[in-house]
């Protein structure tokens, strides 16, 4: 049998152990917290909606995965509504506009690629009760 050697990783990459509890709640505004875990690449937010919240309409060049883990969400997404519940997923492709209404109080993870900078930064305006800055 041939001696096969593994990949190199990427040296610069630095493994991560991260808990929830420890990771700072940041409350966006009167509806909606977050937690962000940031990789190179990746982002996973766990989202704290509480009903009622509504996440206006916006689109992103990010990649989305959203997963209720409890609580439900109402999309409008492509010209469809979509009601993700506990359990479900929804994979929003990039540059698709989107809202969310939470129809009860919501636990949800997002995950992004490549990570939000405008979340990393704060200038998600639309979020923050002012109109979004132009989308390039």
């Amino acid at each position: 049998m041939e001696n096969v050697k593994p990949a190199q990783a990427n040296r610069t990459a630095e493994v991560k152990y991260i808990q929830w509890d420890k990771v700072p709640v940041e409350s966006v505004n009167s509806w909606m917290e977050r937690q962000l875990v940031v990789g190179d690449q990746v982002m996973v937010a766990r989202i704290l909606l509480k009903k009622g919240g509504v996440v206006p309409m916006h689109h992103h060049h990010n990649e989305q995965i959203s997963h209720v883990q409890s609580g439900a969400l109402h999309f409008i997404i492509a010209g469809r509504e979509i009601t993700l519940r506990a359990g479900e997923f929804l994979c929003i492709p990039p540059n698709v506009p989107h809202s969310a209404t939470a129809l009860e109080d919501t636990v949800d993870i997002d995950i992004f690629t490549p990570p939000r900078q405008d979340w990393l930064d704060k200038t998600d305006l639309y979020l923050r009760g002012q109109e979004p800055p132009a989308y390039k």
